[in-house]
């Protein structure tokens, strides 16, 4: 009898912590995509002050640096909670993973671009990304609640 009730404690326990430990990632991926949004605002201000583009490159290398380990966000069990996640980065993780790397190579793009000084080539290649995010949150975002 002691040892069931231990047992059954346990796996409460490890239910709690897997819940928490799921909590813990939305937070985190949240946080990244808000970071990332404002990274993107800061960049399109610069852009429409047809300002200089070389300093953006930092800006580029937080958000390339947030979309570098994006999966390890959207472990399995993390998918419901306060999060838009739709399952079908679980179920379609090579096609979440393409999402990822359209990104990902969008913002190399602008980097070079903002990095050269060239405003046209950098909102050029702002748009590029815009149009990778979008695309990604068609498939994989839900809508807010």
């Amino acid at each position: 009898m002691k040892s069931g009730l231990i047992a059954g404690v346990a796996v409460a326990l490890l239910g709690l912590l897997g819940s928490a430990l799921a909590q813990d990632v939305i937070t985190q991926r949240r946080e990244g995509m808000r970071t990332e949004g404002r990274q993107m605002e800061a960049i399109k201000a610069v852009l429409d002050a047809r300002g200089d583009t070389r300093p953006l490159v930092e800006r580029v290398d937080t958000i390339a640096g947030f979309y570098r380990n994006l999966q390890a966000l959207y472990p399995a069990g993390s998918g419901t909670g306060a999060t838009r996640a739709l399952p079908a980065i679980w179920s379609d993780p090579a096609g979440f993973e393409a999402a990822r790397n359209t990104i990902v190579t969008a913002l190399g793009t602008l980097r070079t671009a903002a990095a050269s000084g060239d405003v046209a080539a950098t909102q050029a290649a702002f748009n590029q990304v815009g149009a990778a995010c979008a695309a990604c949150h068609r498939a994989y975002r839900g809508p807010a609640r």
